[in-house]
């Protein structure tokens, strides 16, 4: 692509040069550290982790660094060096239930099973610049809540003891594997649910907002937000049991939705699904109205036409890395093609001529 550009390789490495002095900015200013990245960006590195399909906070925090704070880019360099990882294993299922809660509420019942817990959020601040952190002074600490420990209920199992809310088929059979696989259609809710769970934030969640507006017939509760530490759990052939490799932090997301029946469903509540690595709220939740949306089929429902129900055009367009790619390959050099279409156009206008003056 670059072999036109003045220059050629000479250029390219002084741009990377310059890439590099850009990146590292005043130099009367103290480096910022990849550990300061992921200690106090740590919102910034969830969402690449989440996108770049990759739990590890300190490639992620690196990746930031790299990219200068460009988030896509840096969830570009996280899936490029997921693919050079080998695979020794699978966990087993995660089990959100026993979750160790920073974070759990509920707008649908004020005093859920297991009590609610506001947790770290932006939620009830006043949205007033903090002047004290460009001052480098700390903020007055508060008191520090610890998580809740033990198993605790998942609140729309309450709705499903008593019949409310569409029960979940369970299934033993593996699902398909979006990161090894081409996504193909149509889709499985399990094989959707990855590919929301890999998409660019702002797409999904634009998605999920038209439905709240009316495009896709979605009325959604948050039954449950939580936000905790789950353990991970691997098969050991060797040693006949499971054994915790880890433990990673996940955001789940459950949503209660209105549903009148259709020909096929009584009239109960619907579910919507959302679990994303890291603390990503606002990905999660626009993620199980979405999900909510594309299961129209499945529940009998009427397709009226909303993107949002539109699995095709949804998956499609969730990638933030495929996006990217097919959008910033027209900067590169095009020379040859436009050539073409520069001497197909002075064709056309000198025909258009020449038949104007066989008119007159």
């Amino acid at each position: 692509m670059y072999v036109a550009v003045k220059g050629g390789e000479r250029a390219i490495d002084n741009a990377h040069s310059w890439l590099a002095e850009e990146r590292r900015g005043d130099t009367a200013i103290a480096e910022l550290s990849v550990g300061q990245i992921r200690e106090q960006l740590a919102l910034a590195v969830n969402r690449v982790m989440a996108e770049g399909s990759l739990y590890d906070p300190d490639l992620a925090a690196l990746a930031i660094k790299q990219a200068r704070g460009d988030l896509i880019e840096a969830i570009f360099l996280i899936r490029a060096y997921r693919t050079t990882l080998p695979r020794i294993g699978h966990s087993r299922p995660l089990g959100t239930g026993a979750m160790a809660c920073d974070r759990r509420i509920s707008a649908t019942f004020k005093d859920a099973p297991g009590g609610q817990v506001l947790g770290p959020t932006f939620d009830y601040t006043h949205r007033l610049l903090e002047f004290r952190l460009a001052a480098d002074g700390a903020v007055p600490p508060t008191a520090e809540a610890e998580p809740q420990q033990g198993p605790v209920p998942h609140i729309t199992g309450f709705l499903n003891r008593d019949g409310l809310i569409e029960e979940e088929t369970a299934s033993d059979e593996p699902p398909r594997d979006l990161t090894r696989e081409p996504l193909e259609f149509p889709a499985s809710r399990a094989l959707r649910l990855q590919a929301l769970a890999r998409g660019d934030e702002g797409f999904v969640l634009s998605m999920a907002y038209s439905t709240q507006r009316g495009y896709g017939r979605n009325h959604p509760f948050v039954g449950e937000l939580r936000v905790g530490q789950v353990a991970v759990e691997m098969d050991i052939p060797e040693l006949g049991f499971a054994v915790e490799i880890g433990e990673i932090t996940l955001t789940e997301c459950e949503t209660v939705n209105q549903f009148k029946g259709s020909k096929t469903e009584p009239p109960q509540f619907t579910r919507g699904y959302g679990l994303t690595l890291g603390h990503t709220e606002r990905k999660a939740i626009s993620m199980a109205l979405v999900d909510r949306a594309l299961r129209w089929k499945e529940l009998g429902e009427d397709n009226v036409g909303a993107p949002a129900q539109d699995e095709e055009f949804v998956l499609s367009h969730a990638d933030n890395i495929q996006a990217t790619g097919f959008l910033e390959h027209i900067k590169l050099p095009h020379y040859v093609d436009f050539q073409s279409e520069l001497e197909l156009v002075r064709k056309l206008r000198a025909e258009a001529g020449q038949a104007g003056e066989a008119r007159t």
